[in-house]
């Protein structure tokens, strides 16, 4: 059994272990209500861009060019835009993540390229030699649509130059404080959602509606990218506070467990020590 001495430097390790946790949980709680609140107040908005976007398209209908943001061709090539944290330390959040992708470029036939958000799935896809078009990282606990606009640029560029036949964006979707989920989506080219049944309204757009259609797609997608990492950022907050939590529960585990130990250590040594004061009393006697 270990000594007293030992059991007590473990004691302090654990409860300073645990201080730590606690105060990381705590800042992660504070991240995770803004996060949250930034990502559920960006989903009207892109609701309603969907909604004005599917009203374009219907108006356009019947042109004769379209335009090359929603224009179809063979995929020979694919590009995944992977969404993962800058840090560790969130539970299993960067690892479910990580597998959903190496799953998601496994079922393809095509090539896939990468576009990485976060060092921990850009590390992860380097070490396997995947092919990276462009990697960020560091865009903070509040990013704002300039910090993820150039991804949006990025994964335009390689659409409309024919380096890329499909882009995917692949991301953890905010459910609640105890769900996070990872899902995915392709970006491009874009496939308006359909107009809701029964729908009679149309709008006049000026100066035309493809020209206002031809402004919107690329704003589309600007803020399709955003949202998907609003949501990253509110997923990855809350799994750490989660993981903090439970850190913090187990090194109070751990510390009872230990102070146990040493309580019984002692007993034994007290008990040890009077066995002996009594043997030698009863040796002089």
């Amino acid at each position: 059994m270990p000594s007293t001495r030992e059991i007590r430097r473990r004691i302090r390790s654990v409860t300073s272990t645990g201080q730590i946790t606690k105060a990381m949980e705590m800042v992660a709680a504070s991240k995770m209500r803004r996060a949250q609140v930034m990502a559920l107040a960006t989903r009207p908005y892109a609701d309603k861009m969907r909604e004005a976007l599917s009203s374009l398209t219907a108006q356009t209908q019947g042109t004769e060019t379209l335009h090359p943001l929603l224009t179809r061709r063979p995929v020979k090539n694919i590009c995944l835009v992977l969404m993962t944290a800058d840090r560790g330390l969130a539970g299993g959040l960067n690892t479910n993540m990580i597998r959903y992708a190496a799953s998601f470029i496994l079922e393809r036939s095509e090539p896939v390229h990468l576009v990485t958000v976060g060092r921990r799935g850009r590390d992860w896809m380097v070490r396997r030699s995947r092919h990276i078009l462009a990697e960020f990282t560091q865009l903070g606990d509040r990013p704002s649509l300039n910090d993820t606009t150039p991804i949006s640029r990025v994964v335009m560029d390689s659409y409309l130059s024919e380096e890329c036949d499909e882009v995917h964006v692949a991301y953890t979707h905010f459910q609640s404080t105890l769900v996070q989920r990872p899902t995915s989506f392709r970006l491009l080219p874009i496939e308006p959602p359909a107009e809701p049944i029964g729908r009679y309204l149309e709008f006049i757009y000026e100066p035309s509606a493809e020209e206002v259609l031809a402004q919107l797609l690329p704003r589309y997608v600007d803020m399709e990218v955003y949202h998907a990492v609003l949501e990253a950022v509110a997923s990855e907050q809350s799994a750490r506070m989660v993981a903090m939590r439970n850190a913090t529960e187990n090194a109070k585990e751990i510390v009872n467990e230990l102070t146990l130990r040493y309580n019984k250590a002692r007993q034994e040594g007290i008990t040890k020590e009077l066995l002996e004061i009594a043997s030698g009393a009863q040796a002089l006697g």
